[in-house]
């Protein structure tokens, strides 16, 4: 049976946190290239088109940056 291996838990760590945080970097940097607040479009206008397509675009992202840090 294997032991546990600290290198690879803080490996983990380590990449989790990367990737999160180049993930809210890059939806940071996607909502100030769109003409209008998508928080605001979203929450208080009520626009559900545009958070199927925010999710999407998150979940694209996501894939992308899991791919690239793994």
């Amino acid at each position: 049976m294997t032991g546990f291996h600290i290198e690879a838990f803080v490996n983990a760590i380590v990449y989790a946190l990367l990737g999160i945080v180049i993930f809210a970097l890059s939806f940071i940097t996607i909502d100030k290239c769109t003409p209008h607040d998508l928080w605001k479009e979203i929450i208080e206008e009520k626009n559900i088109a545009l958070a199927i397509i925010v999710g999407f675009m998150a979940l694209a992202m996501g894939i992308i940056i899991a791919s690239a840090v793994h």
